[in-house]
């Protein structure tokens, strides 16, 4: 049954279509006058302003004029979105900053091993639209943790699901808040931890007064603007190099055989290339067994050597700087070791163990970005085999769980739009999707055939406006002292790739504020989507459903307006003390959402026996699995376990999944069927409904 009639929908879909059409040509003409600013000599930082700002402003004004206090508005948009614009705010809330920012970095450092993210990211959609999504919207609730309180029944199931949907949103959101404070920081020169919060509010205002509403049509004007800005730039860099305004095809034909070439001169010792790359990664193997010889002092000596070796570094550095010759580069360098030298010997063993493996990769010869799973025996080609299926497999299933993206499908207004609009959002991504790697091989050879083999005296100015960002993030240092950039010398985080891509390729600042904006549009999306889950969750299954019963449906909007508003400061605050990259974190609560979720929502739908005792095992066991992998073999927990099969602890979902299923599908055959009520539930969600779209 439709919530309003064929007339009105065509109506309201027109009146949509005629807005965010003006809407589209005022975000042209918006470009265009800044672009007339900085022809007439406005500063760049006043331009970073007017981009930060007037994006921030334009959502909180959708976010404004979406405000409501009625719940269905405020939960699932009245479940009026037509499948085009839900396929389009799905989009944008897929096209997060891990997707905007780190997929192409990723792809720049990885090669063919970065495609499995693409993989299963596309391949997630497909699950999502054939096992989930119609199925989600027939039975048409408020949240993932609904449903699966409804079709198991009993609170446990439900605080359960509650309990992944928080974990894997969390984790999710934070990469999100993590990208906007890069961006914020990078647009203004405003200090990370204040670019978090300033764009901290850009998130609120999106969510806090609409809702689902809100964060729906706000996400539809920001697909607009993230596609427009992931596209000019790479266009414009195709161009340049090739000629060809298609990047897809210039990338693969022009570039790529390029960048295989200079590829091979670098690994290549009697080239000129070769050699001076030879003697840099020589350099970096010593300093790699320097760090290993500390480590062996430290566990031998402890504090004793650790007191001798800063003092070493105290007079070191007076004697640098009490010459009468002074040498700034080297008076940097202690500077830089001295601050960071360890407090004790904890610090130290975890410090230097990372220095060593940091000097240890940057002494490998250059990967080649088109050869798939190198390695120089056969074992490192089939780990290398491994770690890939395994992680396009925890990425398919995880994204067919993420709540976030499957409250998308509660907001349309039949089961027939809700499978309509999964076919919208990969076509809204797949601009994306098809981009990346093209984006990927064209930056690589700008900076292999452009920066390589520069003088540090002439760096571009790029190099010295993301290293005043973070040096983390890009630091170039002479490292054989030689005043010649080669290619080893260079490092790059992958969360800066595609968002330096302007000034890379020495495009105008308009274009580098227009793909800021863009990434910051795309982050914003995601985290308005994910917060507004959690404060769902919360609100809704936890209050609501379980604690509250009787709750009018205005205490219930302003206890989720409170969590909302604590989650929020909260994840802002984790973010701040950047726990990790973009994509890393995101990799991890697609693992959670697989291991805890996806079993349990398939069975729910497609397995008449499966039950409350069954459901609760599944997925206690998977996310267990799952999480005790990740903190056991993830170098940042400091315990290190081996590695299972040798799968990286972001792939950790291929353990918990099966186990999820096995829990799931033993704990229900030896326990009691579940009850009529729940049985009859899955009969009422796989039926269709009377002119609707059989599934």
């Amino acid at each position: 049954m439709t919530l309003f009639s064929d007339t009105d929908k065509s109506h309201f879909f027109a009146r949509l279509v005629g807005a965010y059409s003006l809407y589209t040509i005022g975000v042209i003409g918006f470009i265009v006058f800044v672009g007339v600013l900085e022809w007439m000599g406005v500063p760049n930082h006043f331009l970073g302003y007017l981009f930060l700002f007037s994006t921030i402003v334009l959502y909180a004004g959708i976010g404004f004029l979406a405000k409501t206090s009625d719940v269905t508005e405020y939960y699932v948009a009245g479940r009026r979105v037509p499948a085009l614009f839900n396929g389009m705010a799905t989009a944008a809330d897929w096209m997060s900053a891990a997707s905007f920012i780190g997929l192409a970095g990723t792809l720049y450092h990885a090669g063919h091993e970065g495609l499995a993210y693409i993989m299963g990211w596309t391949g997630g959609y497909c699950l999502v639209a054939l096992c989930l999504a119609p199925y989600l919207r027939r039975f048409g609730e408020f949240t993932i943790p609904d449903f699966i309180g409804a079709r198991y029944g009993g609170n446990w199931p439900r605080l359960i699901a509650v309990l992944a949907t928080i974990l894997c949103s969390l984790t999710y959101v934070i990469a999100q808040i993590y990208g906007i404070g890069l961006i914020t920081s990078r647009l203004t020169g405003l200090e990370f931890t204040i670019g978090v919060f300033v764009g901290l509010a850009g998130i609120l205002v999106c969510s806090f007064l609409g809702g689902m509403k809100a964060v729906t049509w706000t996400q539809v004007a920001q697909c607009i603007i993230l596609i427009i800005a992931y596209m000019i730039p790479v266009v414009w860099l195709s161009v340049k190099h090739t000629g060809n305004p298609i990047p897809q095809i210039s990338a693969y034909t022009i570039a790529l055989p390029k960048v295989t070439e200079l590829e091979r001169q670098f690994n290549d010792p009697t080239t000129v290339k070769g050699a001076a790359e030879a003697a840099v990664r020589k350099i970096f193997s010593e300093r790699a067994a320097a760090f290993d010889a500390r480590l062996t002092a430290l566990q031998a000596r402890g504090a004793v050597y650790l007191s001798r070796e800063k003092m070493k570094l105290e007079a070191k550095l007076a004697g640098l700087r009490a010459a009468q010759e002074l040498d700034f580069h080297a008076i940097d360098l202690a500077e830089r070791e001295l601050n960071l030298f360890p407090s004790d010997e904890a610090a130290a063993t975890q410090l230097w163990t990372r220095q060593k493996a940091d000097n240890l990769n940057s002494a490998l010869p250059v990967k080649p970005h088109a050869q798939a799973f190198p390695g120089d025996s056969a074992a490192e080609r089939n780990s290398a085999r491994r770690n890939f299926v395994a992680l396009v497999f925890c990425l398919m299933l995880g994204t067919a769980a993420l709540p976030h993206i499957l409250t998308r499908y509660y907001t349309t207004t039949t089961v027939r739009d809700a499978r309509q609009s999964v076919f919208w959002s990969l076509f809204f991504i797949l601009a994306l999707y098809l981009t990346a790697p093209a984006l990927a091989i064209l930056v690589k050879y700008e900076i292999y055939n452009n920066l390589v083999g520069s003088s540090f005296s002439q760096l571009p100015a790029w190099v010295s406006n993301w290293q005043a960002v973070d040096k983390t993030l890009l630091f170039v240092q002479d490292v054989n002292l030689d005043g010649i950039v080669q290619r080893a010398e260079i490092f790059i985080g992958g969360d800066i790739v595609v968002l330096a891509t302007p000034e890379i390729g020495g495009l105008p600042y308009v274009i580098t504020g227009l793909v800021a904006a863009g990434g910051l549009a795309a982050a914003l999306s995601t985290a308005d989507g994910l917060l507004l889950t959690i404060a769902s969750a919360l609100s809704h299954d936890v209050y609501y459903k379980m604690l509250t019963p009787d709750a009018p449906a205005t205490r219930r909007l302003v206890v989720s307006k409170i969590v909302l508003l604590i989650v929020a400061v909260l994840a802002a605050y984790i973010t701040s003390l950047k726990p990790g990259s973009i994509l890393l974190l995101v990799g991890a609560a697609f693992s959670l959402a697989a291991s805890a979720l996806f079993p349990v929502l398939v069975c729910g739908i497609f397995w008449k026996r499966a039950n409350r005792a069954g459901a609760v095992i599944g997925m206690s066991l998977g996310l267990c699995v799952t999480l005790y992998y990740m903190i056991v073999c993830t170098e940042a927990f400091g315990i290190n376990a081996p590695l299972w099969f040798d799968i990286k602890p972001i792939a950790a979902g291929v353990f918990g999944v099966p186990i999820g299923f096995l829990g799931l599908i033993v704990g229900s055959l030896l326990t009691a069927p579940p009850e009529t009520r729940h049985t009859e539930m899955v009969d009422l969600i796989r039926v269709p409904q009377r002119g609707e779209l059989k599934i």
